[in-house]
């Protein structure tokens, strides 16, 4: 697997070479296309450097005098391999500081290569991009010792023991103080809950296990941004709320979180922020509570003559007005619902139940990318 520009110092899991990788070790769709691209010479084109800055107001937020600036800034990111395939189609990315970002999108939208960007693993072919308000590449040995990753599913040595491995991780940073490493490799298996397990070999750990100890070797270090792809992918219920609870665990702490993700739960359960890609293209972003406003809510009425019913919604205004078993809806707009209720009443209708719902996650994810989502993962 190529590193791009990242040195020795900035190593993470899934930059252990692929002869070292565990046989389970899991992946996406979209990394044969990475592969693909990373085989051949860079060519003049992808070498060069963007052509100004990323700053904030490029993805359309201006940081306030003296805060921080956003976690991640992307202005028309876009890769283009070499068969000819559209992978990052210009997207504009904001990932505000300290939020978890869920960046979403059925297998394949793009993802991982946007990822594999970020870290400077790939060259984009358009667009600049800055991490922790340092633009990239350039500033690649200042901003990714603040950086912890997994892309692509873990990767250690499968006969050596957890505390090994990232013995060997600590060891290849360049940054890191050797006479504090056992400390902080203890407080890092400690935090993913791996310290009783630290002597075991790293082929007996279980998927989720493997999982966490990605985890602790990207938290070997104080970070200020984390950048896991699919973290989830692949495991048991049980491995599936550890990582979760560890992604929020860290969140706490002040860290922005970036989870690359195809499951529903993973956005409802930890994400704050939101960012949907479909076939390369950013389709939405913004905070989580914005994406539920954003489908139109609609009028169920429950009653033995929806025939009628129907027909005073239509009569009333309301659009995609439908009649069914048992009930009528229409798209409920400005009109308040005891104002319906009231018209259908002095119409004689006879009202068993009447509702508001608006439109599940599942049903806005389906509308933006034309493609169904994991529920539950």
């Amino acid at each position: 697997m190529s590193t791009g520009q990242v040195s020795p110092h900035q190593v993470s899991p899934h930059q252990v070479s692929p002869d070292q990788a565990s046989p389970g070790q899991a992946g996406t769709g979209e990394a044969s296309a990475d592969q693909e691209d990373s085989a051949a010479p860079v060519t003049r084109q992808e070498a060069a450097r963007p052509e100004a800055p990323a700053r904030p107001e490029a993805a359309g937020q201006e940081a306030p005098p003296g805060a921080d600036p956003p976690a991640i800034v992307t202005t028309g990111l876009t890769k283009r391999f070499r068969s000819g395939q559209l992978a990052v189609d210009g997207i504009d990315m904001l990932v505000p500081r300290g939020s978890v970002y869920g960046f979403l999108g059925p297998n394949g939208s793009g993802k991982t290569t946007t990822i594999r960007m970020l870290l400077g693993l790939v060259y984009p072919t358009q667009g600049s991009h800055a991490l922790l308000g340092v633009p990239m590449p350039a500033g690649t040995v200042q901003v990714l010792p603040r950086v912890g990753s997994l892309v692509e599913g873990p990767a250690f040595y499968p006969q050596l023991s957890g505390w090994d491995n990232l013995a060997r991780v600590d060891a290849a940073d360049r940054t890191a103080d050797p006479r504090t490493a056992k400390k902080r490799i203890t407080t890092a298996l400690d935090r993913v809950g791996l310290l009783a397990a630290k002597k075991k070999h790293y082929r007996a750990y279980s998927l989720g296990m493997k999982q966490r100890l990605a985890i602790a070797a990207s938290l070997l270090q104080p970070r200020e941004l984390i950048i896991l792809d699919e973290p989830t992918n692949g495991l048991d219920p049980q491995g599936t709320r550890e990582v979760r609870g560890l992604i929020r665990e860290i969140a706490t702490d002040g860290i922005t979180v970036l989870v690359s993700s195809h499951l529903l739960a993973e956005v409802e359960q930890i994400c704050t922020q939101v960012g949907v890609m479909r076939t390369g293209k950013l389709v939405f972003q913004g905070p989580l509570e914005e994406l539920r406003a954003r489908g139109a809510a609609r009028i169920r009425v429950t009653t033995t003559e929806p025939s009628r019913a129907a027909e005073v919604l239509g009569k009333l205004g309301l659009a995609d007005v439908s009649a069914g078993d048992g009930e009528a809806t229409a798209t409920l707009g400005d009109q308040a619902p005891e104002q319906i209720t009231r018209e259908l009443v002095y119409a004689g209708v006879p009202v068993a139940g009447l509702d508001t719902p608006r439109p599940s996650l599942e049903e806005l994810f389906v509308g933006l990318t034309g493609e169904g989502f994991d529920v539950d993962g």
